[in-house]
C-alpha cells in the first residue's frame, strides 16, 4: 500500500470517527431534551394535581350547598319553613310533640316499644302528633346520617302522612337501626333499601329521585334549626301541653302517661 493510499484511509477514518462523535453528541443532546421535557411534563402535573386536589377541598361539600339551596317543603307541612309537622284527626284535641334523631339509640328503643301504639291512638283521633327532627348526634359522633334520614323523611311525608309514619317506623326498628357510630343512613342506597319495606314507597320513582337528588335537604337543615330553637336537649323527648313526658319503656306505661296528660 502506498503512503498515499495510507493517509488517506486515515484521514477517513478520522471523519467516520469525527461524524460518529457528532451523531452521538446530537442523540445525547436529544435524550436530554426529552428528559427534561419530562420532568417539565411530570412537575406540572403534579403541580396541576395538587392545584385540583386544593380547589376540591376548598369546594363546598352537599350540606353546604343544601344550606343555600332553595327551599321545597314537603306536602303536608305548615309554618314559614314547612318545619310544622303536624299529623292525625283535626277534631282531636290535643297534641303530642315528639322530638327525635333518626340516629338516635334512645329513640329506637322507644319506637320499638311505643311506636305501634303511638300510631294507633293517633288514627283513633285520641291525640294528633307532631314531629321535630333532630340532627345534632352528626355534630356529635361525625356524619351525616341525621340530616340525611331526615330528608329521606321528608320525602315520604311528601308522598303521606301514613308513608311518613311508616317508614320512620321502619327505620327504627331492630332490624334497619344501625348504631349511633354507624352512619347508615347517610348512604341513599340504605335508605332506600328500608323504603322498599313500605308499600307506598317501594318502586315510587318521585320518591326515589327526592332522596337521591336531596330534594328535602335544606328542608331536613331548618328542621333541625326548628329543634335547636326549641329548648330540648335530648330525645326522644315527649311533651304536651308544653309539659314533658317521661318516655314510657311500655305501651301500657305511654297509655297511662298520655290518659294523664290529657286530663291536665
Amino acid at each position: 500500500m502506498s503512503a498515499r493510499n495510507s493517509q488517506a484511509n486515515k484521514a477517513a477514518a478520522r471523519e467516520r470517527l469525527r461524524a460518529e462523535r457528532e451523531a452521538q453528541a446530537k442523540r445525547d443532546k436529544v435524550r436530554r431534551q426529552v428528559i427534561v421535557a419530562g420532568a417539565v411534563v411530570a412537575a406540572l402535573a403534579l403541580a396541576g394535581g395538587v392545584g385540583f386536589a386544593v380547589m376540591k377541598a376548598n369546594e363546598p361539600g352537599v350540606w353546604e350547598k343544601a344550606a343555600e339551596a332553595e327551599l321545597v317543603k314537603p306536602k303536608n307541612t305548615e309554618g314559614e319553613n314547612g318545619t310544622t309537622v303536624v299529623i292525625g284527626k283535626p277534631e282531636a284535641k290535643k297534641t303530642l310533640e315528639l322530638y327525635e334523631d333518626s340516629r338516635c339509640p334512645a329513640c329506637a328503643s322507644f319506637e320499638q316499644a311505643v311506636g305501634e301504639q303511638v300510631k294507633k291512638d293517633v288514627d283513633a283521633g285520641k291525640f294528633k302528633l307532631q314531629y321535630i327532627g333532630a340532627t345534632f348526634i352528626d355534630n356529635a359522633v361525625k356524619g351525616e346520617g341525621s340530616k340525611n334520614a331526615l330528608s329521606a323523611l321528608g320525602a315520604a311525608l311528601n308522598v303521606s302522612p301514613d308513608a311518613f309514619l311508616a317508614y320512620k317506623n321502619a327505620l327504627y326498628s331492630a332490624e334497619n337501626h344501625p348504631s349511633e357510630t354507624d352512619d347508615k343512613f347517610a348512604k341513599d342506597d340504605y335508605l332506600l333499601k328500608v323504603a322498599d319495606q313500605v308499600p307506598a314507597l317501594k318502586g315510587n320513582a318521585e320518591f326515589k329521585a327526592a332522596v337521591e337528588n336531596g330534594t328535602y335537604d335544606r328542608w331536613a337543615l331548618e328542621m333541625g334549626k326548628a329543634f335547636n330553637k326549641s329548648g330540648v336537649t335530648g330525645t326522644p323527648t315527649l311533651k304536651m301541653d308544653g309539659k314533658k313526658i317521661e318516655t314510657p319503656a311500655t305501651p301500657q306505661a305511654f297509655t297511662e302517661a298520655i290518659d294523664k296528660a290529657l286530663q291536665g
